[in-house]
């Protein structure tokens, strides 16, 4: 039996990995930060010490890592973080150098396999070049340094691959969905203002899958950006509208002038306070004024994750998110 070490396994997107690793006949080990958010929330199975990984000298890590076939990197800071400016620094240190260390210690420690839980910012970062994401914005510059890091110290005989993630819906006991910010901008509102573009979206048990595939079927240096379902901000926002009870509600899709004039006046406010957005309001809208759509077929028969209602998974999302503001 193939032995799995996942960082960050009781977290939303490690918990779901772990479950599919089990069911795929993977033996498991996790270090995640305390506390543990729900009673029994690993099978007994799983080897699970609730610490700061980055607190522990290299040598325990590489003694814990020994006689372990895959890495599953499922931890780091994401762009809801508003950070002390600079925010390059930040996310620099909260997860490049994370990560190339973990993937210097497992390659030492024979590990075969290291899989990064990355972003689909970095891939649009390479995509939209006329928006400069790259230069510009600490979170989207960093994502791509990270892989790029863990991509170096795999060279030879550990096989690293990243996975682009979109929006991801689901739920998971103990721990409540970081959605809950999106309700609350809806909740109360008689008009719903959204820019005219989509995003790329799945479900957690598909990242779990694609997690999985990218161990058994990725290549090294591979950067998989996954999806299912494309959607309208229009249509997102109704479904929160709906599941609200929002009857007379309007979503409305606004210029992008309208609302990148008061982004630009909340960045300013931000650097006036001494912090940075990862990627800066302005450019956000930006992002969403256009369709960052993936398609399927670019990764699905690679990585073999199958199709999800994703529409059942986000109406369950948002019905944990509603309970939880009652």
């Amino acid at each position: 039996m193939k032995e799995v070490f996942v960082l960050g396994g009781t977290g939303f997107l490690g918990f779901y990995t772990t479950k599919e690793l089990l069911k795929k006949g993977y033996s498991v080990s996790t270090v995640a930060l305390p506390p543990m958010p729900a009673e029994d929330l690993l099978p007994s199975e799983v080897q699970c010490t609730l610490a700061d990984i980055n607190e522990m000298t290299d040598e325990q890590v590489v003694e814990m890592l020994k006689g372990k076939y895959a890495f599953i990197y499922a931890a780091g800071a994401d762009e809801r973080v508003v950070p002390a400016a600079p925010a390059m620094k930040f996310f620099y240190e909260a997860n490049v150098l994370p990560t190339q260390r973990m993937a210097r210690l497992a390659k030492q420690a024979g590990v075969k396999k290291f899989v990064v839980f990355g972003s689909y910012f970095s891939h649009f970062a390479e995509v939209w070049t006329d928006l400069d994401l790259k230069r510009n914005n600490g979170y989207p510059r960093t994502r791509l340094l990270q892989e790029e890091v863990a991509f170096m110290e795999g060279e030879g005989t550990m096989d690293v691959m990243s996975l682009r993630l979109p929006y991801i819906f689901g739920v998971m006991p103990g721990r409540m969905p970081l959605w809950t910010m999106f309700v609350e901008q809806v909740k109360g509102k008689d008009i719903v203002p959204v820019l005219d573009g989509g995003t790329a979206m799945v479900t957690v048990q598909q990242v779990a899958e694609a997690a999985v595939g990218a161990i058994e079927h990725g290549t090294h240096r591979s950067c998989y950006a996954i999806s299912d379902t494309n959607m309208k901000f229009t249509e997102f926002n109704q479904m929160i509208v709906d599941m609200l009870g929002q009857t007379e509600t309007k979503v409305t899709v606004v210029p992008l002038e309208t609302m990148k004039s008061a982004m630009e006046q909340m960045d300013a406010a931000e650097f006036e306070a001494g912090r940075e957005h990862g990627i800066h309001l302005a450019d956000t809208m930006e992002i969403q004024n256009r369709d960052a759509y993936l398609d399927p077929e670019d990764t699905m028969p690679i990585l073999q994750y199958k199709k999800d209602d994703v529409r059942a998974a986000i109406r369950e999302t948002l019905q944990k998110c509603i309970e939880g503001l009652q």
